[in-house]
């Protein structure tokens, strides 16, 4: 019953939505720069007070993306939209097998309905990003680490470093459950790729010094961040500040009510963590945009676990905030509209990281009334 939909689904994502495209184009930037390092010339020359997309990538990045100058760019975008599609299938498989359910259960199209339906999936087939590939680097990283697969896990998740670092909170999860050996691998793979990207390239130290300042600058458009939607609004810096440290300190508590799961429920701690350190992420950074929410399908499968944090209300709204496809934009409440469209994606992730906390906290302190009315009761 649920098989014909999300097939239906994701062919209309993937060939019709996707091959028309829209007015963001993430692509063509990749693309030109993808043909210029074949040909070895110049990358990094983009105009960056320009609000177009801009390639982005460090030379890693072009080296892994330049087999896509092969072809013609109509032919090239379209293999890049089926990568990306096939990459999220797979990687929604993987999120399926994580919390034991096989493929022939309901549990399988009914998350690709779900993930092929939301803004997330849809805007990154759209638009033409790579952000389909990231996640399944993401879960091959977190399938890996539960497996104990050390430096195969780097490696998963170092490939996905020589693209873009947005993975990079996800090393403390090694740390944390004392898998050193991660991090080598992790830190091999993208200094690799660099090694043999750089001799090759025209122009390797333009990304350092032209496109790291702009990465690390905050912009006031298509930026979902405190800092981006604060600026956008003309807060204070004093009240931007004090909100970025504010949700610094409830995700560090969050994780230090987390670390008590860590040896008992795997899982449940490495998804959990995985979300709250990414929701963060996309909160506290410099940029934080709304299709990086596929990120959190882990964490939003955990509801399947007895133990959860998303068994409420609340925590739904969160999400409906950042993964809905849903537009606000209205006729008659023009700025009221706009208002709640633009800040949907920043309100939900706030709500979500409050909502875990919430819980989590009410767990500790109900688990403290339980042994105080038992040392009374012993008494």
């Amino acid at each position: 019953m649920l098989w014909p939909v999300a097939v239906m689904l994701v062919i209309h994502r993937t060939v019709i939505l996707a091959v028309n495209g829209a007015r963001t184009d993430d692509f063509t930037g990749v693309y030109r720069a993808a043909v210029a390092f074949w040909n070895r010339e110049p990358v990094y020359t983009a105009a960056y007070q320009h609000v177009d997309p801009h390639y982005l990538y460090p030379p890693s990045g072009s080296l892994l993306i330049a087999p896509f100058a092969v072809f013609e760019p109509d032919s090239s975008r379209w293999l890049f939209i089926g990568v990306n599609a096939v990459a999220v299938l797979i990687a929604v498989y993987l999120v399926v097998r994580m919390f034991g359910f096989t493929a022939h259960s309901a549990a399988l199209p009914v998350v690709i309905v779900l993930a092929f339906a939301s803004e997330s999936v849809t805007n990154t087939l759209v638009f033409t990003n790579i952000n389909g590939v990231i996640l399944l680097g993401q879960m091959a990283f977190l399938t890996l680490l539960l497996a104990r697969r050390d430096l195969w896990a780097g490696v998963a998740i170092g490939l996905t470093f020589a693209i873009k670092p947005i993975l990079a909170p996800l090393l403390l999860l090694p740390l944390l459950r004392r898998q050193g050996k991660v991090l080598v691998t992790a830190a091999a793979v993208p200094i690799l790729l660099t090694a043999l990207a750089w001799p090759w390239a025209a122009d390797p130290w333009q990304f350092v010094e032209r496109t790291v300042p702009y990465l690390l600058q905050s912009r006031d458009y298509f930026n979902s961040s405190i800092t981006g939607n604060g600026s956008y609004y003309g807060l204070p810096d004093l009240l931007i500040l004090l909100l970025r440290g504010g949700f610094a300190l409830l995700a560090a508590a969050t994780m230090y009510l987390l670390y008590r799961y860590h040896r008992r429920d795997d899982v449940f701690f490495v998804v959990t963590s995985a979300g709250v350190l990414m929701t963060a992420s996309f909160l506290l950074g410099s940029l934080g945009q709304m299709y990086y929410s596929m990120l959190l399908f882990p964490l939003l499968m955990s509801v399947v676990l007895p133990q959860s944090v998303l068994r409420n209300w609340p925590a739904w709204l969160a999400v409906y905030g950042f993964l809905s496809a849903d537009e606000w934009y209205s006729g008659r409440w023009v700025e009221a509209g706009r208002f709640a469209e633009y800040m949907r994606p920043t309100w939900g992730w706030s709500l979500l990281l409050i909502v875990i906390f919430a819980v989590l906290l009410d767990r500790r302190l109900d688990i403290r009334r339980r042994d105080s009315v038992s040392a009374g009761s012993d008494g």
